[in-house]
């Protein structure tokens, strides 16, 4: 049974909430394709380029940050969807979304405003990221947002799975827009979701190594790597060590894009699914590794969390983030003007509201944008010793 015909199409749209008149039309792009390019002539999505993936304030130019990351996502659900007959620019655009709601300093960031705002309904990445792209990102003449497809919306709403239990901030544009929530997604979201999985698994062992804080010698006792550099070392004798790594995440890449593709094949023909509605009825994932590499994986990622992201000078570093991402809440609560007039102009009556307001204007920061406006505050000699040079 082919998985094309499960794929979304730009023509059988749910369309946009708000109608768009007035407006040139600017080339021979369908929904997905303007979709696509409204992210990537986001400043939401320009911010990206200086905010945390797994380093917090790296010193250094190479390291991953949450743009570059998305962009490598793009480029790996974008094969995928090709090869499987799926939308590739629906695909292409839940990739590049899928992490503009993250607030400065990656998962240290999300924890401090998730504590900051627990009694006005906390804070996640995945609610923000829709609230950003539906209400806070404003580049139109008359309407809030950048008003992308139903199907951009629930697929970054629901890629990771359904949602039985929305924040506020997702429950908000789902009672304007209902996405459907409790149902799967479709086939290209499933696959944004995976690629996500493949990219980070992956090029987060190339930049813990690049920051040493990963070596070979580790990374041999992970048996799905360990396998895959034997495989390397076989067909590249005596290459040199560092070219060795670069191709060992290369291969492994490979190895999962391989696998999902097949494993997405099969999964479609068991489930017997013809369209994309029946694809969000099928009660299962379709879109995702098989059974044998989803454990494998699995593991992998216990490695990467004892390893890598729990590392000590990961977690002081994540730990001075918190304290700056809460201490700047405090400050602006206490004196919202210092957030500057635009911003504190707007700032609402209700304790909640305000609450939910200054959350957004973190959640907006860059790190750096961050640490400047903590200075200002604090001034320079308060600021984390390992967030100094940022």
């Amino acid at each position: 049974m082919s998985v094309a015909g499960c794929a979304s199409k730009p023509e059988h749209s749910r369309g946009r909430f708000h109608e768009e008149v007035g407006r040139v039309v600017r080339g021979p792009r369908d929904v997905f394709q303007r979709d696509r390019d409204r992210i990537i002539h986001s400043i939401a999505f320009r911010r990206l380029r200086h905010k945390t993936q797994v380093f917090v304030a790296p010193d250094g130019d190479h390291y991953r940050v949450r743009l570059t990351h998305s962009i490598e996502v793009a480029q790996i659900g974008r094969g995928i969807a090709r090869a499987l007959g799926l939308n590739e620019d629906l695909t292409e655009a839940l990739c590049l979304a899928h992490d503009i709601g993250h607030p400065p300093f990656g998962h240290a960031g999300e924890d401090a405003l998730k504590a900051a705002m627990t009694a006005h309904g906390g804070f996640d990445h995945n609610g923000h990221t829709l609230r950003t792209l539906a209400r806070l990102e404003c580049p139109y003449p008359l309407f809030d947002g950048i008003n992308l497809t139903w199907e951009t919306l629930e697929g970054l709403a629901k890629h990771n799975g359904p949602v039985n239990h929305p924040g506020w901030a997702l429950a908000d544009i789902d009672q304007e827009f209902p996405l459907d929530l409790r149902s799967h997604a479709s086939l290209e979201a499933q696959i944004a979701a995976v690629a996500d999985d493949i990219a980070y698994d992956n090029h987060d062992i190339d930049d813990g190594l690049r920051a040493g804080l990963l070596g070979l010698d580790q990374l041999m006792e992970q048996p799905f790597v360990a396998a895959n550099f034997r495989g390397v070392e076989a067909r590249f004798p005596g290459a040199p060590r560092d070219r060795l790594l670069r191709e060992l995440v290369r291969d492994q890449i490979g190895v999962m894009v391989n696998d999902v593709i097949a494993a997405t094949q099969a999964n479609v023909a068991d489930a017997g699914v013809r369209s994309v509605e029946e694809v969000r009825a099928a009660g299962r994932v379709l879109g995702g590794f098989s059974a044998g590499l989803a454990a494998k994986e699995r593991d992998l990622k216990r490695f990467m969390y004892a390893n890598l992201y729990h590392h000590a000078e990961q977690v002081a570093a994540a730990d001075a983030a918190k304290d700056v991402v809460g201490r700047l809440f405090a400050a602006y609560a206490d004196a919202p003007h210092l957030m500057g007039e635009d911003w504190s102009s707007r700032v609402p009556d209700e304790e909640c509201a305000t609450a939910r307001h200054i959350g957004d204007y973190i959640a907006g920061m860059t790190d750096r944008f961050a640490i400047d406006r903590y200075a200002g505050i604090f001034g320079r000699d308060a600021v984390p010793e390992a967030l100094a040079h940022v």
